[in-house]
C-alpha cells in the first residue's frame, strides 16, 4: 500500500522507465484521490495510458473530462467494471442484463467519440459485474456508438516467442 500519490510515483517512474517502447502499457488506478493532472503529466511523459474504469465509488469520467485530459497516450484503455458486491446480491448467473446501464453508456460514447475524434485508440474491456452480462454490455455499447454489423470474434494472436518485460 502507498502513503501517498508522491511515494507511488516514486516506484511507478522507475518501472516505466524500464519498459520496452515497442509494446503499450497502461496503469489502473483505484484511489479516486490520485486522479490528478501530476498523475496524468508523468504517465503521459511516458506514454502510458491511464486506465479509465467504471466502478461505482471512483469518479465517472464524464465528471473529470475537465479537470485534466485522461488520455496519455497514443490509445486508451476502458474497463466497465460496475459493482461486483451490487450485482452479486442481485444474481450470480451472468447470462441475462441486471442492471440498465444505457445511461451511463450514452455517456462512455459521448466522451469516447470526442477521443476517437482525436485518432486515439479504444480498447475496452467489460466485466459480468457492470450490468450482469459482459457480452450485452459491449453490444450496447456499439449499438449506441451506431454499429449495426455484428461483432467479429477472433482467437488470440499470439506471437512465436513470448517476450519479457525486462530481457
Amino acid at each position: 500500500m502507498f502513503r501517498s500519490l508522491d511515494n507511488f510515483l516514486g516506484r511507478l517512474v522507475p518501472f516505466v522507465k524500464r519498459l520496452p517502447k515497442e509494446h503499450k502499457f497502461a496503469v489502473e488506478i483505484r484511489n479516486k484521490e490520485w486522479l490528478v493532472p501530476k498523475l496524468a503529466d508523468v504517465l503521459g511523459e511516458y506514454s502510458v495510458a491511464l486506465t479509465l474504469i467504471d466502478q461505482g465509488w471512483m469518479p465517472r469520467r464524464w465528471e473529470m473530462k475537465d479537470k485534466f485530459d485522461l488520455i496519455t497516450s497514443d490509445f486508451t484503455y476502458i474497463r466497465w467494471l460496475g459493482d461486483r458486491k451490487g450485482i452479486e446480491e442481485k444474481t450470480r448467473t451472468w447470462d441475462k442484463v441486471i442492471v440498465d446501464r444505457q445511461g451511463d453508456l450514452s455517456e462512455w460514447v459521448s466522451l469516447l467519440k470526442k477521443v476517437h475524434d482525436r485518432q486515439i485508440m479504444i480498447l475496452a474491456f467489460a466485466n459480468n459485474h457492470y450490468a450482469g452480462h459482459g457480452p450485452s454490455t459491449v453490444e450496447l455499447f456499439r449499438r449506441l456508438w451506431g454499429i449495426d454489423a455484428p461483432l467479429a470474434v477472433h482467437g488470440p494472436q499470439r506471437p512465436a516467442q513470448q517476450s519479457s518485460l525486462f530481457d
